[in-house]
């Protein structure tokens, strides 16, 4: 199945704590399915710069940041 993908924008300072596997090993396919996809996360500051996080990761944003995550997508299953 396909990821998500969610944004959260902020009005004012905070701080973005994540616990998140490190996102190197996707998500395995049965029966002869494909791999899924891996899952990400990072900042799109106010100013258009990105700061991308680690999986376990804390990060200060300020009003105008968004934080956006995309999950990851489940393996396929069966032959392609």
């Amino acid at each position: 199945g396909g990821g998500g993908r969610g944004e959260i924008w902020f009005g004012r300072p905070m701080t973005v704590d994540t616990v998140a596997s490190d996102g190197r090993v996707p998500p395995y396919g049965v029966a002869g399915g494909s791999a899924g996809g891996l899952g990400r996360h990072w900042v799109h500051r106010a100013d258009g710069s990105v700061t991308p996080m680690r999986g376990c990761d804390s990060v200060e944003v300020g009003a105008g940041d968004v934080f956006v995550i995309e999950t990851p997508g489940g393996g396929g299953y069966g032959e392609d």
